[in-house]
């Protein structure tokens, strides 16, 4: 059962973040580059700032980084105080900042799909499976946003 589930979860992850692969998809759209990843790409420090319904691109990406960090580290047992609210405050960013933003999303979400593979899943499934629901949910909203920013162009 473990190898199944955890290669069913790694496989949603990487459709989430990556894209779908080369058999298609589960729930993205089909096309290359649609996960958070590629959806992020080629968005400049200015476009992560700009204020769309009341948030920004970069404070979306910042909170799913945050969410992944929070599962891991419960995971991993240790203390730690969660602030969701801190995850939400980032408005506007530089390049260098946008940067860290989205090399700090890659690093948790790497560390999480490794981590996977070593983790009890039976204690740990609702954890991992809302991790796929929220930052789809995200991914969503992302989507969103950047339409607006092409309508506004």
């Amino acid at each position: 059962m473990g190898e199944t589930l955890a290669s069913s979860i790694k496989t949603l992850l990487k459709e989430t973040f990556e894209g779908p692969g080369n058999d298609g998809s589960y729930y993205t759209e089909s096309r290359p580059n649609t996960g958070v990843f590629g959806t992020l790409d080629g968005l400049t420090a200015k476009d992560a700032s700009l204020s769309i319904n009341g948030s920004t691109i970069a404070a979306h990406s910042d909170h799913i980084r945050y969410y992944l960090w929070v599962i891991r580290t419960m995971i991993s047992g240790a203390d730690f105080e969660k602030d969701w609210g801190e995850s939400w405050t980032i408005a506007a960013v530089d390049e260098v900042k946008w940067a860290e933003i989205r090399e700090g999303l890659h690093k948790e979400y790497v560390t999480l799909l490794a981590e996977i593979d070593s983790i009890d899943l039976e204690e740990w499934l609702t954890n991992v499976n809302a991790t796929i629901a929220h930052s789809a949910y995200h991914l969503g909203a992302l989507r969103q946003m950047i339409k607006s920013l092409e309508n506004e162009k």
